[in-house]
């Protein structure tokens, strides 16, 4: 999975980035100081896979994980030219989903590139660059597929498409309020325009509202946009974030709960992405690794073993699957299996989050 980090310049981008994926990108109190895409790995904390770990006597544990693009803050202008230009706008086209960072707190030693907080006028800046960044695109495409449409009847469909996109564009909307046939969607996502992808808000309040989960003015303004255009909103605290990033892995747990929280700003960005991207995970395990995949919720077992191998999906004969939770409950594979609770599945079964799996093949 991969997901972009965008933003106005110190809204706390480059600090969350660190805190998340403890990289070491620059952070400083004055714009444009992340003049390069800084890319961070995180894998993905899964208590499950401890358990198997040690019930397996597995000899390594690999995690899913999920690569983050700390993008350089965008200013207006920023789709002609103006902080970085345009070129920054390019290394966001290949992520997934974007995480939009806005600030939602006052600091007067933190200055805010626009010289107030407002985070719908914030919002609103983001969204019209990379409007503007594919409208930029998209004309030039469809200047040269009206003049290819000429002598080609196949490119018709396509120069349609285009135009449709095109005119939304013009409008100062976003692709992603545009509908599309299941057939015209795989050609819009190969496009991949940066205003059809997914959105998550990341709402950097104090430190006192995260510990009070207290509403204000700036992250109720957020939560109405946000429900409007239904897209996901979670709440963090970067400084808290960048403390929690230089404990040890028994500490962090503690530190939270003196701040009487359940789950760091990275553990609800995980989530939150997951759901985004109708995303799950299923575990192979046994003596040698422990494994997380993950795959698009709806996946069917053969296509979830070409995860793994594509060898496995094109042998594919059956899938060996228990659920996790059972499997715990039972306490050991054999346990399970005198339960009845292994059952085999065929080509047609729709994996689940959580399914521990062994796939049998033939090649």
């Amino acid at each position: 999975m991969k997901l972009g980090i965008v933003g106005l310049p110190n809204v706390g981008k480059s600090t969350l980035f660190n805190a998340i994926t403890s990289a070491g990108a620059e952070s400083a109190n004055y714009p444009f100081c992340t003049i390069e895409p800084n890319v961070g790995v995180v894998t993905v904390p899964d208590e499950r896979l401890d358990y198997l770990e040690e019930m397996f006597s597995s000899q390594k544990k690999i995690p899913t994980a999920i690569e983050f693009f700390d993008i350089a803050g965008l200013v207006k202008g920023a789709s002609k030219g103006e902080g970085l230009g345009n070129k920054f706008l390019s290394h966001i086209r290949e992520v997934q989903a974007i995480v939009h960072v806005i600030r939602c707190f006052e600091d007067e030693n933190i200055t805010h590139v626009e010289g107030s907080i407002d985070p719908l006028r914030d919002i609103e800046i983001i969204d019209l660059e990379l409007i503007l960044s594919d409208l930029e695109i998209m004309s030039r495409r469809l200047t040269k597929t009206e003049k290819l449409a000429k002598n080609d009847k196949s490119l018709l469909k396509e120069l349609e498409i285009i135009r449709k996109i095109v005119e939304v564009l013009e409008a100062g909307k976003a692709v992603r309020t545009l509908e599309f046939s299941d057939d015209d969607q795989k050609f819009v996502k190969h496009l991949n325009l940066l205003s059809n992808k997914p959105v998550l808000y990341a709402a950097n309040i104090s430190e006192d509202d995260i510990i009070s989960e207290e509403t204000n003015e700036y992250l109720e303004a957020v939560l109405n946009h946000a429900e409007k255009e239904g897209s996901e909103v979670i709440t963090i605290c970067g400084k808290i974030e960048s403390e929690i990033a230089e404990l040890e892995e028994e500490e962090k747990e503690m530190f939270l709960n003196e701040l009487g929280l359940t789950e760091s700003g990275l553990d609800k960005l995980i989530k939150a992405s997951y759901k985004l991207l109708g995303l799950i995970s299923f575990l192979t395990a046994g003596p040698k690794e422990v494994r997380a995949w993950t795959i698009k919720e709806g996946t069917k077992a053969p296509q979830a073993a070409g995860k793994i191998h594509s060898d496995i999906e094109k042998g594919f004969i059956r899938a060996e699957v228990i659920h996790f939770d059972d499997l715990k409950n039972c306490g050991n594979m054999t346990k399970a299996k005198e339960k009845g609770l292994l059952r085999l599945e065929g080509k047609e079964y729709i994996m689940k989050d959580g399914d521990v799996v062994e796939f049998r093949f033939n090649v």
